[in-house]
């Protein structure tokens, strides 16, 4: 089965996609050259596919390749994934006009254009993921999550590569808290992921639904969980819905980068960065996610400003 995407508007594929070369190895979404590939869950039906993409930032057409699928359901769900994967329903140009006034983010448009979020394909993929990055940084964080896709997992060959699926919740649920260890999880972070995954089997916690829940249902339902807070539930908000309207104002690197961009010397308060991020309306995510990516650069805001 083969699939045509376009983007609505820009897309710099290379800055998108950038955060699977960043912090290490991620068995389950590979990031090879020019190609991406992934496993799509179906039920109990693993289906390999790979994405290539061709043309300027204006026009990018990517090319999805999924060998022995039938269209249908199936590629709808192929499709829905890779425009999570590639941010393609995020409204670039809506924010470009919005960011021309501001003194910090006016730069990071002309610094990264067309770079998108990329969000989570999967729900649990995005609570593993958090509870895994929780409190240690994301090159350690990767590592772990890498070594637990290993070992709960299922891999795939496509081609001459091997991709792996992500582990579903009855692997998870059936982990023991030694085996989860010897990944180099704490033993709380592996309670956190055993438990998550067992809610989800018993039927205690339905993640399409939480996935489609407003904001306020998603944080009430989320906190409620053993391990998982409010800077998971605005990061699940975020990286997994693709709400505009969030702003993960806890969250430490998002704390520094509005320092970094806004802070003239002083750091701001977990309030203040609400405030000001909520002047951006539906276009907060996108605003955090420059503003991240920025102060890593050390794009500062234009007139010298920033911390």
């Amino acid at each position: 089965m083969k699939i045509v995407l376009n983007s609505d508007g820009p897309l710099d594929v290379t800055s998108t996609l950038g955060r699977y070369r960043l912090w290490g190895e991620d068995p389950a979404n590979l990031l090879d050259g020019d190609v991406f590939r992934r496993v799509l869950r179906a039920g109990e039906t693993l289906v390999p596919y790979e994405v290539r993409w061709s043309g300027p930032v204006e026009d990018v057409r990517l090319t999805v390749n999924a060998p022995g699928a039938r269209r249908g359901a199936l590629g709808e769900a192929i499709t829905g994934e890779v425009r999570r994967l590639f941010g393609l329903d995020f409204d670039l140009p809506g924010f470009y006009r919005m960011a021309k006034a501001d003194p910090a983010l006016a730069p990071l448009v002309e610094r990264l254009y067309g770079m998108r979020p990329t969000l989570a394909p999967t729900p649990l993929e995005m609570l593993v993921g958090s509870i895994t990055a929780q409190q240690v940084n994301l090159s350690f964080a990767y590592a772990c999550r890498a070594r637990l896709v290993r070992r709960y997992g299922r891999p795939v060959t496509l081609g001459r590569a091997t991709v792996w699926a992500f582990p579903d919740a009855a692997a998870l649920a059936a982990a023991t808290v030694r085996q989860m260890r010897s990944l180099k999880y704490s033993r709380r972070k592996a309670e956190y992921i055993r438990d998550l995954a067992r809610a989800v089997i018993a039927g205690a916690l339905d993640l399409d639904a939480l996935a489609a829940a407003s904001n306020i249902d998603v944080i009430a339902r989320l906190t409620a969980l053993r391990g998982l807070g409010r800077w998971t539930a605005d990061w699940f908000l975020a990286r997994c819905c693709g709400r505009g309207d969030v702003c993960p104002a806890g969250d430490l690197a998002v704390r520094k980068a509005f320092d970094h961009h806004y802070g003239r010397g002083r750091a701001l308060s977990e309030e203040a960065i609400r405030r000001r991020a909520g002047a951006w309306g539906s276009y907060q995510n996108l605003a955090v996610h420059y503003l991240l990516v920025g102060m890593r650069l050390g794009v500062k805001r234009a007139g010298g400003g920033g911390a």
